[in-house]
């Protein structure tokens, strides 16, 4: 690749730089821009000259000029009507989830919808409930929206995350050999001054967690309730004993036996 200076107008009628010199060996491409070497008539025209931006550009190699360039990674998941967790169950992060699976409903009513998940749950354990919350409010857009939501753990489903894995279409919910399911219950940190009302929240939260459970795997309430009192770790067969998937997806060169 090339390194490319480009002078500002005013750079170039003063003799600076000559725009689109190239220097070989590396591979990185910066735009600078210099304020006119001549003294400024004022403050605000000196203001208005004096700029510098640098910006990188990644650096792809391409055959042919009519090529087109690489596409772009979150068009190509839209594309294929994929939504991808892989981060904790932050404000930003459900937003963005939501307004996903919003928008392909409106593109198209019946064709299913890929939730991948390779997520941790909450961003800190015990810190606070908003986790629980964000969960909640995926879980019922999902149950909200139309078309069907095909879920696949491909690396961790734990505590909130394990959840939104199980509330997928039944009958296409999976996990890869290597991935690992932990369902637990909430438990967040109370201040002196209010302690009961948090503990109210976080008891009336388990209690909905094991409903929830209770629910899509099959399993009574009273055997949720004891598993979940510490981190429960399945394998993905043992998920699907359990009832929180479907299936094990293995890819042809994949020993089935694992």
């Amino acid at each position: 690749m090339a390194f490319v200076l480009a002078a500002s107008p005013s750079l170039r009628s003063t003799g600076g730089f000559v725009a689109g010199s190239r220097l070989p060996g590396d591979f990185l491409r910066y735009k600078i821009s210099k304020p006119s070497l001549c003294c400024p008539s004022s403050p605000a025209s000196f203001a208005r000259k004096c700029c510098l931006s640098t910006s990188m550009l990644v650096p792809f190699r391409r055959d042919d000029a009519r090529e087109p360039p690489p596409p772009d990674l979150a068009s190509s998941l839209y594309k294929n009507r994929i939504v991808y967790l892989g981060m904790p169950l932050v404000p930003s992060v459900t937003e963005l989830i939501l307004a996903e699976f919003l928008y392909l409903q409106y593109e198209d009513t019946v064709q299913p919808i890929n939730l991948y998940i390779n997520s941790a749950g909450a961003a800190k354990v015990g810190e606070k409930l908003s986790s629980v919350t964000e969960a909640f409010a995926i879980y019922d857009v999902m149950r909200f929206v139309k078309p069907p939501i095909f879920t696949l753990c491909v690396g961790n489903a734990w505590g909130e995350a394990a959840l939104l894995l199980a509330a997928g279409t039944k009958g296409h919910r999976a996990a890869l050999p290597s991935s690992r399911i932990m369902i637990r219950r909430h438990a967040a940190q109370c201040q002196e001054e209010d302690t009961d009302s948090v503990r109210k929240v976080v008891r009336d939260t388990n209690l909905e967690l094991i409903c929830l459970y209770s629910f899509h795997t099959g399993e009574p309430p009273w055997k949720i309730s004891e598993d979940i009192r510490r981190p429960k770790y399945l394998t993905p067969h043992e998920a699907v004993e359990y009832g929180i998937i479907d299936k094990v997806l293995y890819n042809e060169r994949e020993p089935k036996e694992r």
